[in-house]
């Protein structure tokens, strides 16, 4: 079926002025025949959401988390694009899953500390990821049964400080761990990239999204970022998506899953020469990932303290409070910090959990 038959998709856009959110707008734009923003919400820059209003013709807006969860319930989508950071997507998540539009996720955090809640309400087919590793997935499981796959394979570029030692990190500046070598993102983000706090919440939501446990979702360092993921079926197949590095792809499938926009990116160029590489991940200068699969894999609203003292902690080393190095004892000292509630772990217990980690991370942050 074309896009014309299908009509134009609705999109309404949330986290407009960032990295995904402009980028989402260039699909749109250059796809006006299959693709119309019907509203946009964006957090402290309302010049550029003005502009990208003006220029999309957009009247339905919104500035901040609270709103934009108001705007999803109050403007009727096909696709919901959360292209927020950190913890405040959580909201706009669930308003999103309560519609009947797709939701295009590319808040990975408010899957992430938000499990508990926002599992149950993931219908099939209801939640696309936007992640390049997990769009990846989602494409090679194409290629056989859920009951077919032996273990997921989550590439990383392995950020600034691939290769270096745990010891030659002590000194490593904020403006260092943002000089990422493949993708231009934001603060957040760009140093959970370099600390691999990202791969390690990419662990987490690929369980999440696809039902395979923790012994079965590897990480494996990638450095040219043109394999963004894998997944090995139990036959021996490796399955893998392959494409230079440019999020339009994923944002693209995001918005229009199962169907592909043609020309959305350039593909790889098989003329040339081409060299691939793979590598362990280094567990011992980059902790992260095998504390964010001891967490995953514990549940209720460990997640949530994860995130929360993390995005404490860096918003602390990019302030000159804390070091590198410190960033993820943080974390580990806001999990022993914040306990478990009893019970079901509704909505209110995650949102308290991040409460209490911002607190406790806050006064590691002060002591250090």
């Amino acid at each position: 079926m074309s896009a014309g038959s299908r009509g134009r998709r609705r999109v309404l856009l949330l986290g407009s002025t960032g990295s995904i959110g402009t980028q989402t707008l260039d699909v749109v734009a250059a796809n006006p025949d299959r693709f119309e923003v019907v509203g946009l919400a964006a957090g402290r820059n309302r010049a550029l959401l003005d502009e990208q209003a003006e220029r999309f013709g957009v009247r339905a807006l919104a500035q901040g988390s609270r709103d934009a969860e108001a705007l999803v319930r109050d403007v009727e989508a096909d696709v919901v694009v959360n292209g927020i950071t950190g913890a405040a997507g959580l909201g706009p998540t669930i308003a999103a899953l309560e519609t009947d539009a797709v939701l295009a996720l590319a808040n990975k955090e408010s899957l992430i500390i938000g499990g508990p809640v926002v599992k149950p309400m993931m219908a099939p087919g209801r939640v696309v990821p936007v992640d390049s590793e997990h769009s990846a997935i989602a494409q090679c499981l194409a290629s056989g049964s859920h009951g077919e796959v032996r273990r997921l394979v989550v590439t990383a570029s392995g950020g600034p400080f691939r290769g270096k030692r745990r010891e030659e990190l002590r000194a490593v500046t904020p403006a260092q761990a943002l000089a990422h070598p493949t993708w231009d993102m934001g603060l957040m983000v760009t140093t959970n990239s370099a600390t691999l706090v990202n791969k390690g919440l990419e662990v987490i939501e690929a369980h999440l999204l696809f039902d395979v446990p923790f012994s079965a979702i590897d990480v494996v360092v990638h450095p040219q970022s043109v394999v963004h993921s894998m997944v090995e079926f139990v036959d021996g197949a490796t399955i893998a998506q392959a494409s230079p590095p440019d999020m339009r792809l994923p944002i693209s499938l995001g918005l229009d899953w199962p169907h592909r926009v043609p020309g959305v990116g350039a593909p790889i160029d098989w003329t040339l020469p081409q060299s691939w590489t793979f590598e362990p991940l280094d567990e011992d200068a980059f902790p992260a990932v095998a504390l964010a699969k001891v967490v995953g894999a514990a549940g209720g609203t460990r997640p949530a303290v994860f995130n929360a003292a993390n995005e404490q902690a860096v918003n602390a080393f990019h302030a000159g409070r804390l070091a590198f190095l410190d960033i993820v004892p943080v974390i580990e000292a806001a999990l022993a910090a914040v306990p478990e509630p009893a019970g079901e772990v509704d909505l209110d217990a995650v949102l308290e959990a991040d409460r209490l980690a911002r607190e406790a991370a806050d006064r590691v942050i002060a002591a250090a």
